[in-house]
């Protein structure tokens, strides 16, 4: 849950390097947090019939946390954050281990 705050504490970073725990401990939590959010809103009638608001609402406010994140976790496998909106590759570079110690965005982040 730390990583999930400190993710949204970075909200418009989009330098540096991020480890694949905190990549994935924010993907999974936040889809959770999604999950609930639609849930809820639906619960409530908040929205059309079959969008809910509050989900729509959660996923715009999290867009740039997530875009930054991703990025960041490209950058730790000394990629360029544009890697991050390639379909499957993305995934692929979400997967891999970072590098070993400093590369040209950033110290390692177990290092620290």
């Amino acid at each position: 849950m730390n990583e999930y705050l400190a993710v949204l504490k970075k909200y418009a970073v989009f330098n540096g390097r991020a480890s694949r725990r905190e990549y994935w401990t924010f993907s999974l939590v936040s889809f959770g947090v999604s999950l609930c959010v639609v849930t809820i809103g639906q619960m409530l009638q908040i929205g059309p019939d079959e969008t809910s608001l509050l989900g729509d609402l959660y996923s715009v406010l999290v867009f740039l946390p997530s875009l930054g994140v991703s990025i960041r976790r490209a950058h730790d496998t000394s990629h360029s954050g544009w890697w991050a909106i390639v379909p499957f590759y993305n995934l692929y570079l979400m997967l891999k281990a970072g590098d070993a110690g400093p590369n040209k965005y950033g110290p390692d982040p177990y290092a620290t």
